[in-house]
C-alpha cells in the first residue's frame, strides 16, 4: 500500500513553494483565488502519489473527493464553527469562503492530472506510425 516515489514528493515541494508564493506575493482577483486552487491539487496529488501506492485515477478520484470537501466544510462554514478562526494556519489551509469556481478550479486540476497521468503512463505502448 505505502511506497516513496521521490520524483513526486519533489514535485510537491515545487508546488507547495508555488503555492505559498501564490498566497504571500499575489493579491489579485484571478490567479490567487483561481489559478491557486488549480494548483493546490497538484500539491495535493503529488504529496499522496508520493507514498500512496496505487492507480493514477484512483489517486485523482481520492483528491478531487477530499478538494470538494473542504470547500463543504466552506460552505457549512466549519472553521468558525469548531473556534479555529484565531488559528491562522488551519484557518488558510480549510479557508473560509465557498466559491463554485472552486470546484471548477480543483476539477480543471484533477482533469489534467488525468491528462497528464494517461500520456505518461501510454507514451511507450502506442509506437508512433512511421511514414514511408
Amino acid at each position: 500500500m505505502f511506497t516513496f516515489r521521490p520524483k513526486y514528493g519533489l514535485l510537491a515541494v515545487v508546488f507547495f513553494v508555488i503555492e505559498v508564493m501564490i498566497a504571500v506575493y499575489v493579491h489579485d482577483s484571478f490567479v490567487r483565488p483561481f489559478v491557486g486552487d488549480y494548483l493546490v491539487v497538484f500539491l495535493v496529488y503529488c504529496f499522496v502519489f508520493t507514498f500512496w501506492n496505487t492507480h493514477f485515477v484512483t489517486a485523482s478520484a481520492a483528491v478531487l473527493l477530499f478538494s470538494y470537501l473542504v470547500e463543504a466544510s466552506q460552505y457549512f462554514h466549519f472553521v468558525h464553527r469548531m473556534g479555529w478562526e484565531k488559528h491562522r494556519i488551519v484557518a488558510v489551509a480549510l479557508g473560509s469562503s465557498f466559491s463554485w469556481y472552486d470546484l471548477l478550479a480543483y476539477t480543471l486540476g484533477v482533469l489534467t492530472i488525468l491528462w497528464v497521468e494517461y500520456r505518461r503512463t501510454n507514451a511507450g505502448k502506442h509506437p508512433q506510425k512511421q511514414s514511408l
